[in-house]
């Protein structure tokens, strides 16, 4: 069963660090889907949220995806040796 997706900020910087946190932990221990779409700056402390809730996700047995990365997202995790394709479950939404 899959939850609700999380929409992701659209600024990812020190100050979002800690409520992305407490949203990923409210939402642990079953499958989830990150909506990427609005994101418009990624900065490193959410990036090592993010990829502690993929290491936890991935510890649990459960599927972490980042969808509809967008193009700032996806370049931000690049930059930062974290490519989107290779880091998380990717897909796109349609609708």
């Amino acid at each position: 069963m899959t939850s609700e997706p999380l929409r992701l900020e659209p600024v990812l910087d020190l100050t979002a660090a800690a409520p992305l946190a407490q949203a990923l932990t409210a939402r642990r221990g079953q499958a989830l889907v990150l909506d990427g779409s609005r994101v418009q700056r990624l900065g490193g402390p959410c990036l090592q949220v993010l990829l502690s809730a993929k290491a936890t996700w991935d510890a649990d047995g459960q599927s972490l995806t980042l969808s509809e990365p967008s193009p700032e997202l996806t370049a931000a995790l690049a930059l930062m040796g974290a490519p989107a394709e290779a880091t998380f479950h990717t897909s796109e939404i349609s609708g």
